[in-house]
Protein backbone atom coordinates (compact mmCIF):
# COMPACT_ATOMS: atom_id res chain seq x y z
CA UNK A 1 0.00 0.00 0.00
CA UNK A 2 1.37 3.42 -0.95
CA UNK A 3 2.02 6.00 1.75
CA UNK A 4 -0.60 8.34 0.26
CA UNK A 5 -3.26 5.62 0.37
CA UNK A 6 -2.29 4.85 3.95
CA UNK A 7 -2.56 8.49 5.03
CA UNK A 8 -5.98 8.59 3.39
CA UNK A 9 -7.10 5.74 5.63
CA UNK A 10 -5.54 7.19 8.77
CA UNK A 11 -6.85 10.73 8.43
CA UNK A 12 -9.97 10.15 6.31
CA UNK A 13 -12.37 11.48 8.96
CA UNK A 14 -10.16 14.36 10.07
CA UNK A 15 -9.05 15.78 6.71
CA UNK A 16 -9.77 19.47 6.20
CA UNK A 17 -11.13 19.37 2.66
CA UNK A 18 -10.42 23.08 2.21
CA UNK A 19 -6.73 22.91 3.17
CA UNK A 20 -4.07 22.77 0.45
CA UNK A 21 -0.31 22.14 0.51
CA UNK A 22 1.55 23.99 -2.23
CA UNK A 23 5.21 22.95 -2.45
CA UNK A 24 7.98 24.66 -4.38
CA UNK A 25 11.11 22.60 -4.92
CA UNK A 26 14.48 24.31 -4.57
CA UNK A 27 17.84 24.42 -2.81
CA UNK A 28 18.47 26.54 0.29
CA UNK A 29 21.40 28.97 0.37
CA UNK A 30 22.28 32.27 -1.26
CA UNK A 31 24.34 30.55 -3.95
CA UNK A 32 21.19 28.93 -5.33
CA UNK A 33 19.02 32.05 -5.51
CA UNK A 34 17.99 32.86 -9.12
CA UNK A 35 19.11 29.46 -10.41
CA UNK A 36 16.93 27.44 -12.78
CA UNK A 37 16.55 24.57 -10.31
CA UNK A 38 14.96 27.00 -7.82
CA UNK A 39 11.95 28.03 -9.88
CA UNK A 40 9.78 26.29 -7.27
CA UNK A 41 11.07 28.60 -4.54
CA UNK A 42 10.67 31.64 -6.78
CA UNK A 43 7.09 30.65 -7.64
CA UNK A 44 6.21 30.34 -3.95
CA UNK A 45 7.77 33.71 -3.20
CA UNK A 46 5.55 35.26 -5.86
CA UNK A 47 2.45 33.43 -4.61
CA UNK A 48 3.18 34.44 -1.02
CA UNK A 49 3.58 38.06 -2.10
CA UNK A 50 0.21 38.01 -3.89
CA UNK A 51 -1.44 36.62 -0.75
CA UNK A 52 0.30 39.26 1.35
CA UNK A 53 1.92 36.63 3.56
CA UNK A 54 5.35 35.88 4.99
CA UNK A 55 7.46 32.77 5.39
CA UNK A 56 8.55 31.42 8.76
CA UNK A 57 11.23 28.81 9.29
CA UNK A 58 9.65 25.66 10.68
CA UNK A 59 10.55 21.97 10.81
CA UNK A 60 11.98 20.79 7.48
CA UNK A 61 11.13 23.98 5.64
CA UNK A 62 9.85 27.54 5.41
CA UNK A 63 6.08 27.83 5.78
CA UNK A 64 3.49 30.49 4.97
CA UNK A 65 -0.20 30.01 5.82
CA UNK A 66 -2.95 32.02 4.15
CA UNK A 67 -6.74 31.92 4.03
CA UNK A 68 -8.47 32.89 0.81
CA UNK A 69 -12.12 32.45 -0.25
CA UNK A 70 -12.72 29.75 2.33
CA UNK A 71 -9.53 27.85 1.48
CA UNK A 72 -6.39 27.49 3.59
CA UNK A 73 -3.14 27.56 1.65
CA UNK A 74 0.03 26.21 3.22
CA UNK A 75 3.05 27.18 1.14
CA UNK A 76 6.13 25.02 1.73
CA UNK A 77 9.73 25.54 0.68
CA UNK A 78 11.53 22.38 1.90
CA UNK A 79 14.88 22.91 3.63
CA UNK A 80 16.03 19.42 2.67
CA UNK A 81 17.46 20.41 -0.74
CA UNK A 82 15.91 19.43 -4.06
CA UNK A 83 16.99 15.78 -4.07
CA UNK A 84 15.49 15.07 -0.61
CA UNK A 85 12.22 17.01 -0.91
CA UNK A 86 9.98 14.03 -0.09
CA UNK A 87 10.71 13.97 3.64
CA UNK A 88 9.48 17.51 4.17
CA UNK A 89 6.36 16.99 2.05
CA UNK A 90 5.42 13.80 3.90
CA UNK A 91 5.85 15.52 7.26
CA UNK A 92 3.65 18.52 6.44
CA UNK A 93 0.95 16.44 4.77
CA UNK A 94 0.69 14.40 7.96
CA UNK A 95 1.03 17.30 10.39
CA UNK A 96 -1.64 19.41 8.71
CA UNK A 97 -3.85 16.42 7.85
CA UNK A 98 -4.05 17.45 4.22
CA UNK A 99 -5.59 14.99 1.83
CA UNK A 100 -3.23 13.87 -0.96
CA UNK A 101 -5.53 15.28 -3.65
CA UNK A 102 -4.84 18.74 -2.25
CA UNK A 103 -1.08 18.56 -2.76
CA UNK A 104 0.55 20.49 -5.61
CA UNK A 105 4.33 20.30 -6.24
CA UNK A 106 6.04 22.95 -8.39
CA UNK A 107 9.34 22.04 -10.06
CA UNK A 108 11.58 22.83 -13.02
CA UNK A 109 11.64 20.63 -16.12
CA UNK A 110 14.48 20.24 -18.62
CA UNK A 111 12.22 18.48 -21.11
CA UNK A 112 9.97 21.50 -21.63
CA UNK A 113 10.81 24.67 -23.53
CA UNK A 114 11.45 27.71 -21.39
CA UNK A 115 8.19 29.08 -19.98
CA UNK A 116 6.03 26.06 -20.85
CA UNK A 117 3.72 24.94 -18.04
CA UNK A 118 2.47 21.39 -17.59
CA UNK A 119 0.09 20.46 -14.79
CA UNK A 120 -0.49 16.73 -14.24
CA UNK A 121 -2.16 14.54 -11.63
CA UNK A 122 0.50 11.83 -11.89
CA UNK A 123 3.47 10.72 -13.95
CA UNK A 124 7.11 9.70 -13.87
CA UNK A 125 9.88 11.82 -12.38
CA UNK A 126 11.11 12.67 -15.90
CA UNK A 127 14.70 12.48 -14.70
CA UNK A 128 14.13 15.07 -11.97
CA UNK A 129 15.82 13.85 -8.77
CA UNK A 130 13.52 15.90 -6.56
CA UNK A 131 10.40 14.29 -8.01
CA UNK A 132 12.15 10.92 -7.88
CA UNK A 133 12.68 11.32 -4.13
CA UNK A 134 9.08 12.42 -3.60
CA UNK A 135 7.86 9.37 -5.51
CA UNK A 136 10.03 7.13 -3.33
CA UNK A 137 9.09 8.73 0.00
CA UNK A 138 5.35 8.85 -0.75
CA UNK A 139 5.59 5.46 -2.49
CA UNK A 140 3.49 6.71 -5.39
CA UNK A 141 3.60 9.07 -8.37
CA UNK A 142 -0.09 9.89 -8.06
CA UNK A 143 0.05 13.48 -6.86
CA UNK A 144 -0.49 16.82 -8.57
CA UNK A 145 2.54 18.56 -9.99
CA UNK A 146 3.24 21.73 -11.97
CA UNK A 147 6.32 21.51 -14.15
CA UNK A 148 7.85 24.72 -15.46
CA UNK A 149 10.03 24.46 -18.55
CA UNK A 150 13.60 25.68 -18.24
CA UNK A 151 14.74 24.34 -21.62
CA UNK A 152 17.57 21.95 -22.32
CA UNK A 153 20.18 24.01 -24.13
CA UNK A 154 23.30 22.32 -22.73
CA UNK A 155 25.79 19.59 -23.57
CA UNK A 156 24.80 16.10 -22.42
CA UNK A 157 27.43 16.04 -19.67
CA UNK A 158 26.55 19.51 -18.34
CA UNK A 159 23.03 18.94 -17.01
CA UNK A 160 23.95 19.59 -13.37
CA UNK A 161 25.83 22.77 -14.26
CA UNK A 162 22.89 23.98 -16.33
CA UNK A 163 20.14 23.52 -13.74
CA UNK A 164 22.31 25.10 -11.04
CA UNK A 165 23.25 28.08 -13.20
CA UNK A 166 21.59 31.50 -13.10
CA UNK A 167 18.84 32.59 -15.45
CA UNK A 168 20.03 34.48 -18.49
CA UNK A 169 19.20 38.19 -18.73
CA UNK A 170 16.59 37.45 -21.39
CA UNK A 171 15.00 34.68 -19.30
CA UNK A 172 14.83 36.90 -16.21
CA UNK A 173 13.00 39.58 -18.18
CA UNK A 174 10.48 37.02 -19.42
CA UNK A 175 10.00 35.47 -15.97
CA UNK A 176 8.41 38.69 -14.73
CA UNK A 177 5.26 37.87 -16.70
CA UNK A 178 4.82 34.64 -14.68
CA UNK A 179 4.57 36.34 -11.29
CA UNK A 180 0.78 36.49 -11.33
CA UNK A 181 0.31 33.29 -13.34
CA UNK A 182 1.57 31.00 -10.58
CA UNK A 183 -0.76 32.70 -8.11
CA UNK A 184 -3.73 32.32 -10.46
CA UNK A 185 -2.91 28.65 -11.03
CA UNK A 186 -2.81 27.90 -7.29
CA UNK A 187 -6.12 29.69 -6.71
CA UNK A 188 -7.70 27.88 -9.65
CA UNK A 189 -6.38 24.53 -8.39
CA UNK A 190 -8.02 25.03 -4.99
CA UNK A 191 -11.24 26.67 -6.11
CA UNK A 192 -12.00 25.22 -9.57
CA UNK A 193 -10.16 21.88 -9.33
CA UNK A 194 -7.15 20.37 -11.04
CA UNK A 195 -8.93 19.31 -14.27
CA UNK A 196 -10.21 22.81 -14.96
CA UNK A 197 -6.80 24.23 -14.11
CA UNK A 198 -5.02 21.86 -16.49
CA UNK A 199 -7.38 22.76 -19.34
CA UNK A 200 -6.74 26.45 -18.80
CA UNK A 201 -3.00 26.59 -18.15
CA UNK A 202 -1.40 23.65 -19.96
CA UNK A 203 -0.13 25.69 -22.88
CA UNK A 204 3.12 25.89 -24.81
Amino acid sequence: MSWLKNINLVFKKSFDMNKFLIVGIGNIGEEYVETRHNIGFKALDWICKEFGGNFETKKLGDISKTNYKGKTFILLKPSTYVNLSGKSIRYWLSKEKIRPENLLVISDDLNLDFGAIRIRTNGSDGGHNGLKNINEILNTNNYNRLRFGIGGNFNSDKQSDYVLSKWSKEEKSKLISYESIFYKIVCSFAISGVESTMNRYNKK
